[in-house]
């Protein structure tokens, strides 16, 4: 077969140049990569001969080696696992960063300390190799197939692929060391990194000996790092097992180790990450977790081991009660698997329950990442959705540190039954919206919901600790039985039965946009605002359920209160009562309406005739 070019499938000048300049302190990264794709590569093939034991016979023996040749000054990595085909080194080797090629390279920032972790989270090791080499040679032998392939690359765009001759199955990757890399010629030096990095791998990392007659020497352990004593593992230990199987450069936030014996027996090794990964939110994102019995790999995609609201989770769940042949389908309706599920969830709620404890500013940061995430739980787990919801923080108009239900009920003031709160798109806006002008006033604190999933979680959770949730922008804002902050209710200035002529107006004016038009008594800033009645859905939810398309029928129709003490309003007032002015109040009214539209964030009927109005009103104002 003739060699082909191919071009890379990402700005491979521009990460290359990244991965150089941000890890150039730490070169010796490239080696821990490699070894772990590598040990990747074996348990793949480990588990496909499960079910297709020709795949890997006469050599069951897996294992990774390292040969160096200081004359040719090359360093070679090779290993026995499933190898890959043609198409397969176009997919792993010429897609950089494949979990989003055109978001990776936006997300680039030409800040190496920033870039660093970016990298990280698109698994993009293998071009660390470029650090050291300024040639890559990779030759492989798909199991079960009977032509290898080379592919070969300087790293400077493009690569070539050829047909090649290898003796048996796996992968074989030849680094051109670089002369300011010559220190990864000394076996010496290989010796430190692997043991520093690669010593959890569960299979031999082999230094192969030179021509003077050294023999082969294993570097590290050959144990799996989950099956040793806690006691046994430090910290650096652990922390490199995580980068190693999570495919992370951050640290862990948390490390959870624990066996489980008893009806069953499995290990549960897990990390949740120090940083959010970026594709946390995407509706393609998996378990991150590594599904192992009795030490064989099983699948790195188990959906069944934990929730949705858990899948910031990384590491590994080895089971000593699955069979070894269990196969996807069954992974699926296995009541072993259920019942792990159902303790690793519990175990992982329990030590966030004690961090929060604990360490109040570290559960903060974890939030700040995760919280989003684990709310999803609160409307998912029937069992579980009361601990992750008192487990919860939020923000609030008390100032501008997060709060838990349990903190916000004992700044209750006197006489308030209930948890006001408001759900929006933005924390900002919300703490600015005039639906709760009149709550703060009184001195009665809001929860400010700007996550997504809050408006579906309180679809179904109606109360915490016997006081019911209600939002400030549905039914009645309820102030007049609440005192404001000096103790004594403020009259309105005006008597509001001078307002029946205003009122009147406004609803004519708006007789087909709005339900109705109130006084309010939630407002003391703003002249108007929009609220859902008392029996409809509310309107942030209903505006998530429009975007995404879920809305039938028809939007509901909402409330708009004037607010009688302002300025405008009064002025309005007395054009009403003067007569004549039908006209003038109908555009205010119009206008004002849209302006409550524009505060909500919702589009505006007729942006031509709002323009018109505001600037009929403009030049009255300036006559």
């Amino acid at each position: 077969m003739t060699e082909k070019t191919h071009e890379f499938q990402a700005e491979v000048a521009k990460l290359l140049h990244i991965v150089a300049h941000s890890l150039y302190s730490e070169t010796e990264i490239f080696l821990r990569e490699l070894v772990s794709n590598a040990s990747d590569a074996c348990d793949r093939l480990r588990y496909a001969a499960l079910t297709a034991p020709e795949l890997a016979a006469g050599d069951t023996d897996y294992r990774v080696r390292l040969t160096v040749d200081p004359e040719a000054k090359t360093l070679t990595i090779e290993d026995n696992g499933i190898g890959m085909s043609e198409e397969d080194m176009i997919e792993n080797l010429g897609t950089i960063a494949r979990s989003g090629t055109s978001h990776f390279v936006d997300q680039l920032t030409g800040d190496a300390a920033k870039d660093v972790s970016v990298i990280g989270q698109f698994g993009v090791g293998f071009y660390s190799s470029f650090m050291v080499a300024d040639k890559v040679e990779v030759t492989s032998l798909k199991a079960g197939e009977s032509q290898a392939h080379v592919w070969t690359s300087e790293g400077h765009g493009s690569y070539t692929i050829g047909d090649a001759d290898r003796p048996g199955r796996g992968t074989k990757i030849v680094l051109h060391i670089k002369k300011e890399a010559e220190e990864y010629l000394d076996p010496s030096r290989l010796r430190n990194i692997v043991k520093r990095y690669a010593d959890h791998i569960a299979l031999p990392v082999v230094l192969v000996g030179d021509d003077d007659g050294a023999e082969d020497e294993v570097l590290n352990t050959a144990s799996a790092l989950w099956t040793r004593p806690k006691q046994d593992i430090t910290d650096e230990q652990y922390t490199e097992f995580y980068h190693h199987t999570g495919q992370a450069f951050d640290s862990p936030w948390l490390t959870l180790h624990s066996k489980v014996e008893g009806v069953l027996e499995y290990t549960m090794l897990l990390f949740i990450p120090e940083s959010q990964p970026f594709d946390l939110f995407s509706p393609e994102r998996k378990s991150a977790l590594k599904l192992y019995v009795k030490r064989v790999f099983i699948t790195d995609e188990c959906e069944e081991l934990v929730p949705p609201y858990l899948r910031f989770l990384k590491g590994v769940v080895d089971s000593e009660d699955l069979p070894l042949n269990v196969s996807r389908e069954m992974l699926q309706n296995n009541p072993v698997l259920r019942k792990i599920r159902s303790g690793l969830v519990k175990k992982v709620i329990g030590e966030l329950e004690k961090r929060a404890k604990k360490d109040t500013e570290g559960f903060q940061k974890f939030w700040d990442n995760f919280g989003a995430v684990l709310k999803e739980g609160i409307y998912e787990d029937g069992e579980l959705g009361d601990r992750l919801l008192k487990l919860s923080l939020f923000k609030s108009t008390n100032g501008t540190d997060y709060t838990s239900l349990e903190g916000y009920v004992e700044r209750m003031k006197e006489g308030q039954q209930s948890i006001y709160y408001i759900t929006g798109d933005d924390l900002d806006a919300l703490r600015k919206s005039p639906q709760i002008e009149g709550f703060r006033a009184k001195g009665i604190e809001v929860l400010l919901l700007a996550d997504p999933v809050d408006s579906f979680w309180l679809s179904r959770i109606n109360e915490f600790d016997g006081k019911a949730f209600k939002s400030v922008t549905r039914g009645s804002a309820e102030l007049d039985s609440l005192d404001d902050a000096e103790g004594e209710d403020k009259k309105s200035e005006d008597n509001t039965d001078n307002l029946d002529l205003l009122i009147a107006a406004f609803k004519d004016a708006l007789s087909e946009r709005v339900k109705d038009v109130r006084i309010s008594n939630r407002l003391t800033d703003s002249p108007v605002c929009l609220v859902a009645d008392d029996g409809d859905m509310d309107m942030h939810l209903e505006k998530v359920l429009k975007a995404h398309k879920q809305l039938g029928g028809m939007a509901s129709q909402r409330i708009l209160e004037i607010n009688p003490n302002h300025g405008l309003m009064k002025k309005l007032q007395v054009r009403a009562e003067a007569g004549g002015a039908s006209d003038l109040l109908k555009d205010a009214a119009e206008l004002l309406l849209d302006q409550a539209f524009i505060i909500e964030g919702e589009q505006i009927s007729d942006p031509v005739a709002f323009s018109r109005r505001m600037a009929d009103f403009m030049a009255q104002g300036i006559a």
